[in-house]
């Protein structure tokens, strides 16, 4: 268990920012906030959830921002018909630090008839340490205990000793349309010192973890049409090539019998011995669930294969009608893939590089159809950034023990519209749990890590208040796990 550590250095505020969010968590206060956030049925993939986009910034976020000394404003998407987007600022003065933050506020679809019986995506429901709901961990939960943590160091301190700028958005779940363009146009007004937000989930739950990036992820199709209709599998087997066969074939190509990617191209120069130690020093990856062992590059640790490496994957395939199958040779087969890539990996070169393995294979008939919203670029810090070790020392200050650092998450977010669109130092706590069932049924936030994000958060911002520009630190001083 986390234990919290209080009356370290020189600053009482710091104890009462403590207080404040311990006294906000246990009074019930967030758990009833995020039941009044979770009630919004801001799904962004159904049309039917539309209007509540809106609604979710102008009656449950703008309220709250506004009592915290927020000036707010909404603004229409650069892409015509995509949802809106909000941006907040509290600027105690324009010599202080400023720190970008960031959450989105639609979900995925609620799937109501698939959570067990007792539940419902939209009603906040308490079964022991549970918090089940849409969006409790994605991503209505993670920002609500950032701006609530803000608001405990100003209630401790009376102020937060430095400006904040807050961009949500309601449209992550859709690929995050304009908001790469919104961050161009507005970047005078999103500048910053450093990006501080929370997604995604820790790589334990009783430890807090920080990550910089993500993997990118590049989404394509391969497709191999011969003919039009189908053919008496009788009358013409051994006559017709079988797309279906020869698409399993290109597909099987690109890996070997384990799942180690055979592309040059493909395999990133980016797993340095620096971020190695790094990755070392973590546990074993936790799912909840039996992981394989023996799948993907056999050089390298579980945990280097997840967050240091790449990852190809087929999505879906398809051939003829799986669903009422006849005696015919099919005319076509498709198959849907996914290539998870880390820093290191051209992201113009992806799609080109494949063409050119499948032409070497001799698969001419497979054709690669990239998609038009698939993709995600790559990014991280390098691993001794000071932003990183001030926020690692910082999070151990408060609970005593060392975070769990990553150098980039294993799956995507729209970082680089922050790291490379306005080139700022990005820094990501997320408050969520692998086990979360995020995406799925029966999604669900743990109550501990929620109590102890909120606090991690406010001795955070507390520290924030109180430096300038963190000093750059040894390489020694990489954090460890707990024994």
């Amino acid at each position: 268990m986390w234990r919290l550590v209080m009356g370290q250095g020189p600053s009482p505020s710091r104890d009462g920012a403590y207080a404040a969010a311990s006294e906000y968590f246990d009074s019930g206060a967030f758990q009833n906030e995020l039941a009044q956030l979770v009630a919004i049925p801001t799904e962004s993939q159904e049309p039917h959830g539309a209007p509540h986009l809106r609604n979710y910034l102008t009656e449950a976020i703008a309220p709250l921002l506004e009592k915290l000394g927020f000036e707010w404003e909404i603004f229409d998407n650069p892409v015509s018909g995509a949802p809106p987007l909000m941006l907040a600022e509290r600027i105690e003065d324009p010599a202080l630090l400023t720190v970008l933050t960031y959450g989105h506020g639609d979900v995925v679809r609620g799937q109501e008839r698939q959570w067990r019986d007792g539940l419902s995506p939209f009603t906040l429901t308490e079964e022991g340490e549970r918090l089940y709901g849409r969006g409790g961990a994605d991503n209505k939960g993670q920002h609500l205990i950032n701006l609530r943590a803000m608001a405990a160091v100003i209630a401790a301190r009376g102020r937060l000793g430095f400006n904040v700028k807050l961009l949500v958005e309601m449209g992550e779940e859709v690929g995050s349309p304009g908001l790469k363009a919104f961050c161009a146009a507005q970047k005078q007004r999103l500048s910053a010192d450093v990006f501080i937000a929370s997604d995604g989930p820790r790589l334990s739950p009783d430890t807090p973890t920080l990550f910089t990036g993500s993997r990118g992820g590049a989404t394509f199709d391969l497709c191999v049409e011969l003919r039009e209709g189908a053919h008496h599998s009788g009358n013409f087997g051994g006559l017709l090539a079988d797309p279906a066969i020869i698409l399993a074939h290109a597909l099987a190509s690109i890996t070997d019998g384990r799942g180690q990617i055979r592309i040059p191209e493909w395999r990133p120069d980016s797993l340095t011995p620096r971020v190695r130690e790094m990755l070392a020093a973590l546990p074993p990856v936790e799912a909840g669930f039996a992981l394989d062992p023996d799948w993907g590059e056999a050089s390298l640790s579980m945990t280097e294969r997840v967050f240091g490496w790449n990852s190809f994957a087929v999505l879906a395939m398809l051939s003829g009608a799986p669903e009422a199958p006849v005696n015919a040779i099919s005319g076509w087969a498709r198959a849907t893939c996914q290539l998870r890539f880390v820093v290191g990996t051209s992201l113009e070169d992806i799609v080109p590089a494949l063409r050119r393995h499948l032409a070497r294979e001799g698969f001419s008939q497979v054709e690669v159809t990239p998609a038009a919203d698939g993709v995600f670029p790559a990014t991280r810090l390098e691993p001794d950034n000071p932003w990183l070790w001030f926020a690692s020392e910082s999070l151990a200050r408060t609970t005593g023990d060392a975070p769990h650092v990553l150098p980039n998450l294993g799956g995507s977010l729209p970082n680089d519209c922050f790291a490379e669109v306005l080139g700022l130092p990005t820094i990501w706590v997320p408050h969520s749990y692998a086990g979360c069932s995020q995406h799925a049924p029966n999604e669900h936030v743990l109550k501990p890590v929620m109590r102890q994000a909120l606090v991690c958060m406010a001795g955070l911002f507390a520290d924030l208040g109180e430096r300038e520009v963190p000093p750059a630190k040894a390489i020694s001083t990489i954090p460890k796990p707990p024994p």
